[in-house]
């Protein structure tokens, strides 16, 4: 017997039971209900929904999968005076993001060979795969306090980007109340790999704009069909990881001080207010603003590559930054009047035309959400409808697993993998390095996007589809 009700349109919900203080609710289309397994990732979600101070309801995104503590694709949020903070249901990837740069290049006047070329200068400056330390060791070392106490702003101050790119970033891409003193010293020694992406689903991908749905809207981010693009996705590195590793294992010799009954080690918890949740929120601080600046500097370097390749300076091929928005954070927001602590894991903020915190050049419209698909599939670019403020204004962040990585390598092949990415290019010609990430291992892009389009939460603006894919070796 399902554990799910149908409670409209794309959407089941699993009411209260047992000790859960909050409604669960699913989002997902026909298509994807029909082949959805109810897999651990329902019961995390219904662990969520246990703890104190849970405002209901706890939402299941349409790439919904399970994780450490909240599956991957969920939204919990929590009092903002009588709840708890959990470091599990932000992430072991703090601040794991998004960003998108548009081109004034036609990718039809790019042959292969160009491509190549383009894809090894940008891998000439970002280092992939785990544990890889940054190029610009140096400068990191010398300047580590004001990086991550300042954010991106710090950078820029620098030469590593735009002024512009400030406006267009999450937040400015700097969030206040970091401390590193918060930080363990294990944490710290793993900051060094600022413009790095890691390894896993992190990528840089060369993309294009295929196809424009809203008109309007893809006029103010500057999105025009058939032109060339940049997507970035990578985040805070060991150091977020550790973070969330020291805090994970301290919020679970603490709930009992507090008499917190914890579902599962991965949802571990404390008060928001207890020295413990302080802390972690300083820590998480830390490693957003950390992850900020990874995608800027990669940007810088992506930026560099195009004009080592072309020749000219960067500005001549646009590069401007349409936007850049995390995935993993706990942050305060009010809606309807209620001050609330959001943790959004593997989700995406989405805010309607007009929200307060949208940048000043995206009022109108709302900010862009950038939902990248699998390596070899279509991206998408949205926006939010005013209904989004039903599931706390989030969306989905991906296109979400089907296979876990061991069982993508047991059942996808190089033969299978090479089939579905067709013309894409890939960095690395060790295709075996890969089928964890074949799209065969995530569910369609197509439905969970239409998942909330078709329930009018959000509106497409614009479809990509990839070129060239950069990804390293490893799972972070």
């Amino acid at each position: 017997m399902s554990l799910m009700e149908k409670a409209g349109k794309n959407c089941y919900r699993i009411s209260r039971r047992g000790k859960m203080k909050a409604d669960v609710l699913v989002y997902l289309n026909k298509d994807l209900y029909h082949s959805f397994t109810e897999d651990q990732s329902l019961q995390q979600l219904m662990d969520a929904a246990s703890l104190e101070g849970v405002i209901t309801p706890v939402i299941g995104m349409p790439d919904i999968h399970s994780g450490f503590g909240l599956p991957i694709g969920g939204v919990m949020a929590m009092d903002s005076t009588a709840g708890l903070v959990s470091a599990g249901a932000v992430g072991m990837d703090i601040n794991c993001g998004v960003r998108l740069l548009r081109t004034n290049i036609d990718p039809k006047n790019l042959d292969k060979k160009v491509i190549r070329k383009l894809i090894d200068a940008i891998e000439q400056r970002v280092p992939s795969g785990i544990g890889r330390k940054s190029k610009h060791y140096s400068f990191i070392s010398h300047n580590f306090e004001p990086i991550i106490h300042e954010g991106v702003p710090f950078l820029v101050k620098h030469g590593f980007g735009r002024n512009d790119d400030l406006k267009v970033i999450e937040d400015g891409g700097s969030v206040p109340g970091t401390d590193l003193s918060a930080i363990s010293k294990k944490a710290r020694e793993r900051g060094l790999q600022l413009s790095t992406i890691g390894g896993g689903n992190h990528f840089i991908e060369l993309g294009y704009v295929d196809k424009v749905f809203d008109r309007q809207a893809a006029e103010v981010y500057g999105l025009r069909e058939g032109t060339l693009t940049v997507m970035i996705h990578t985040g805070s590195r060991g150091f977020g990881h550790q973070i969330c590793v020291d805090y994970s294992a301290l919020m679970k010799k603490k709930a009992s001080a507090y008499n917190l009954e914890i579902p599962s080690s991965g949802l571990a918890s404390v008060p928001i207010s207890s020295p413990t949740g302080e802390k972690y929120l300083a820590a998480m601080a830390c490693a957003i603003n950390f992850a900020f600046c990874n995608r800027q500097w990669i940007t810088d370097d992506v930026r560099k590559a195009f004009s080592s390749v072309f020749g000219a300076d960067d500005h001549n091929y646009d590069l401007g930054l349409v936007y850049d928005i995390a995935h993993n954070t706990a942050r305060f927001e009010e809606i309807d009047g209620k001050k609330m602590l959001i943790h959004r894991k593997g989700a995406t903020r989405a805010l309607p035309p007009d929200h307060n915190d949208n940048p000043e050049q995206y009022k109108s419209t709302g900010h862009p959400v950038l939902i990248p698909g699998s390596m070899g599939s279509a991206s998408y670019v949205v926006r939010a409808e005013p209904k989004v403020k039903e599931i706390f204004n989030s969306v989905n962040h991906g296109a979400g697993r089907v296979l876990s990585r061991r069982a993508a390598k047991r059942e996808i092949t190089v033969e299978d993998l090479k089939g579905r990415l067709a013309e894409v290019m890939v960095s690395g010609r060790n295709y075996n390095a890969y089928l964890d990430e074949a799209p065969q291992a995530y569910k369609d892009i197509e439905l969970v996007v239409d998942t909330f389009v078709e329930i009018k939460i959000s509106r497409k603006v614009a479809k990509l589809l990839p070129l060239a894919v950069i990804k390293g070796e490893g799972s972070d």
